[in-house]
């Protein structure tokens, strides 16, 4: 299923999310410009590599500081692919702009940081022996999504559904969308657990950790209705959804 868009309208320019989505993609672009040796070495520093903190052996070896907590954070902003880096932003450029009207700017930026670290630390709980960097926004933009899942409950978003090589578009209630979405992380990282190994190489505990914090915690950051502006008189149809 391909998100191509969502029905609630925005009161306001979501000015960090679309800086978010530009620091990724400049980010990115650095990385694309580095020999495959430097960029392999920049995604150890970098990226987040549990067994640098739970193998002090194997990351001294490694050259890796084991005092160094940055990649917590940076690995957030690294993306291993076009592609990866152009879903990502696209599920990001879906749903934060909503998620930033109900919170504000600035909250909406400690939020999504909050979000990434949340799914730092649920992917090397989880995955705490691996030696591979895990890198992406996706653990945040899970944060932004459950946000969107508890806020916008009565959302549909527009989704491409490709059934026998043809494109065939449906409006799938966001909560059956997303719950969906969060169900198959869950039995995919169940499986990583019990078999012991991720072959896929995606964080589905990040994923996980990220959904759940952006659940649970988003009231947290939510400002008051009287900070919303009025809806303009063609948006009137959607005053349910405040």
């Amino acid at each position: 299923m391909i998100p191509i868009k969502d029905i609630i309208p925005r009161r306001e320019t979501p000015f960090v999310n679309y800086i978010l989505i530009l620091i990724n993609t400049l980010v990115f672009l650095y990385e694309v410009s580095l020999p495959p040796d430097f960029l392999n070495r920049f995604f150890y520093i970098f990226g987040l590599v549990p067994a640098r903190y739970t193998h002090p052996e194997w990351a001294y070896f490694a050259g890796l500081h084991m005092d160094n907590y940055w990649p917590f954070f940076t690995n957030m902003f690294l993306h291993g692919s076009w592609f990866h880096l152009i879903s990502n932003m696209w599920t990001l450029f879906i749903f934060g702009d909503n998620v930033e009207d109900r919170l504000g700017h600035f909250k909406y930026l400690i939020f999504y940081i909050l979000s990434g670290l949340a799914a730092s630390f649920t992917h090397f709980i989880f995955n705490a022996d691996s030696v591979v960097p895990a890198v992406g926004a996706s653990g945040a933009i899970a944060g932004v999504m459950g946000a969107y899942f508890i806020m916008f409950p009565h959302s549909r978003i527009v989704t491409l559904i490709p059934i026998f090589f043809f494109p065939f578009f449906f409006e799938i209630p966001a909560v059956v969308f997303l719950g969906f979405w969060f169900f198959s992380q869950i039995i995919s990282g169940t499986f990583t657990v019990i078999v012991n190994q991720n072959a896929s190489g995606i964080a589905w505990w990040a994923h996980i950790g990220g959904f759940v914090f952006g659940m649970l915690f988003h009231k947290l950051f939510k400002k008051n209705n009287d900070y919303y502006r009025d809806y303009f008189p063609d948006e009137l149809l959607y005053r349910y959804f405040r």
